[in-house]
């Protein structure tokens, strides 16, 4: 199975089923087949090969979808891009990956012109609503619309095979040059498979997507609607919160991916009480954690949904859910691994630990990354001989705890452990605890340097309008509720804490 494939089969069995609602309109699964053939065939013609790297620089968007399913089909990989990359990341990424085709929009012609300056591997740049930029000769220049015009050139089936790589993802990571995860159409199809059967979701699911489908929380939307040929609603932004909620009102969305960022916004709104969501079935949080504030504050907003908590990284996708029927006893736990994949803790000598044990997380599964895109030494890093000879698993870099039961409960990143007092301190585990205080919208716990403690917890804190606390009003309150090593030693009160591209908070630069 290759991970077109199974759009290409929705498109052949339900041709007028509806595949895609976007900026109001709606494409059937035969619309936008038939623009994946074109501009395949337009890639081809171009000169773009199996194997090339195709960069996909939009927004969420039809043409982001459709360029996706063609480099597919031609056996190139595509590598999606955040639409807010400036010129000097995208130089990079295009040099790194060696990328062959650049489809991108003119309303970003300014990066485009700045990065195309340089040397590099781009020969076709395939343009949505064209605008003037200056490009090197020897780039040819096509518009979106004529690449997806009736092609006098016919198709040239690829040998693709599910070995393949089918996308490289590129992440950033805590430090260092963005890292490119490669993954083959293997990955994607059983990381795919293993979440959408656990999830439930059905042909009749309309899903709307406001994440980016840069990032593999939303491209996976698309994939995991085109497994079960489903409708998928596509929103450019959350910019217009109250604008997402219209779109689920307005469309029946029976199924709501999200983050913390997003839930946060939504639950803000006043109209959300008086909004008609009875359509809505499912809710799925994961990239960062929800607090039991956060969970019961969802639960409430949207009491006919089932909400599923889980937890994963670029580097194989998906790790692990907690079964609804779980929540109540469990609410902070991310459940247990997936399907199809076998998850355990280490400790620090590689040894695997018992449940009830706090270690390293390690997966292994058909849904691990090959590596990371000419970075051999980084990849060493995180593959490692697994329990069969000759095969690789993925040591996470994250440290979790597991109950008797087995589930998993997230500590922290390795390298973010607070160590104070001799002891070790996770940042989530005070995170909670601020989180339950009435008035925290949002909280950041990180480490500073202290000479006496080695280390000092420090809290970072967001209220919400209204509320008024002090220093010493937080810190007693946990003291309260945690040992006094583990309460946090400074507070800082902010009015919003820094965010990556995906919507989660980041710790970078928080001192």
């Amino acid at each position: 199975m290759l991970l077109h494939q199974w759009f290409e089969g929705h498109a052949r069995a339900t041709p007028t089923a509806t595949a895609l609602i976007c900026d109001g309109q709606r494409y059937s699964y035969a619309d936008l087949d038939g623009q994946a053939q074109r501009l395949a065939v337009a890639l081809q013609a171009g000169g773009i090969e199996r194997g090339d790297r195709v960069a996909i620089l939009l927004e969420n968007c039809v043409e982001a979808v459709v360029g996706i399913f063609a480099t597919l089909k031609i056996g190139a990989v595509f590598m999606p891009i955040n639409p807010q990359t400036k010129s000097d990341k995208l130089t990079y990424l295009l040099k790194d990956s060696g990328a062959r085709a650049l489809i991108s929009h003119g309303a970003f012609a300014d990066v485009l012109t700045n990065s195309l300056a340089e040397p590099a591997s781009v020969a076709l740049l395939v343009i949505v609503d064209p605008k003037p930029l200056t490009i090197p000769e020897g780039i040819r220049r096509l518009s979106f619309a004529d690449a997806t015009a009736a092609q006098k050139a016919l198709f040239q089936t690829p040998a693709t095979i599910d070995q393949d790589l089918a996308a490289i993802i590129y992440t950033s990571g805590s430090t260092g040059e963005p890292k490119g995860v490669m993954v083959t159409h293997l990955n994607m199809v059983s990381a795919a498979t293993s979440i959408s059967t656990y999830l439930g979701l059905r042909a009749d699911d309309i899903v709307l997507n406001v994440l980016p489908i840069a990032f593999d929380y939303g491209l996976y939307q698309v994939l995991m609607s085109s497994r079960v040929g489903c409708t998928l609603v596509l929103q450019r932004s959350l910019a217009f919160p109250i604008k997402v909620l219209e779109t689920m009102v307005r469309e029946k969305v029976t199924v709501f991916p999200g983050v913390p960022t997003v839930f946060s916004m939504l639950l803000g709104l006043s109209s959300l009480k008086s909004a008609d969501l009875g359509a809505l079935r499912m809710v799925t949080n994961t990239a960062q954690a929800l607090s039991e504030a956060q969970i019961r504050e969802i639960r409430l907003a949207f009491p006919q949904a089932t909400l599923f908590s889980m937890y994963g990284l670029t580097e194989c996708k998906r790790v692990s859910y907690l079964p609804p029927d779980q929540l109540d006893r469990r609410p902070m736990s991310v459940g247990r691994g997936m399907p199809n994949e076998e998850v355990w803790l280490i400790d620090e000598e590689g040894r695997r630990l018992p449940n009830g044990s706090v270690g390293q997380l390690v997966v292994r599964g058909s849904n691990v990354m090959r590596g990371y895109w000419r970075k051999p030494v980084e990849t060493a890093e995180r593959l490692k001989p697994g329990p069969n000879p000759g095969e690789m698993v993925l040591h996470t870099g994250d440290i979790f705890r597991t109950d008797e039961e087995g589930y998993l409960y997230f500590v922290g990143r390795r390298d973010d452990i607070i160590k104070s007092r001799g002891e070790k301190v996770s940042p989530r585990e005070v995170e909670n605890a601020l989180y339950a205080i009435e008035g925290v919208l949002e909280a950041a716990v990180i480490g500073v340097a202290d000479p006496v403690l080695g280390q000092a917890v420090k809290a970072f804190l967001v209220l919400k309008p209204g509320f008024d606390y002090t220093e010493r009003d937080i810190i007693r309150r946990c003291l309260a509720q945690m040992e006094s090593f583990m309460a946090p030693k400074r507070v800082e009160f902010v009015a919003a804490l820094p965010r990556t591209d995906t919507g989660k908070i980041s710790k970078r630069g928080l001192s």
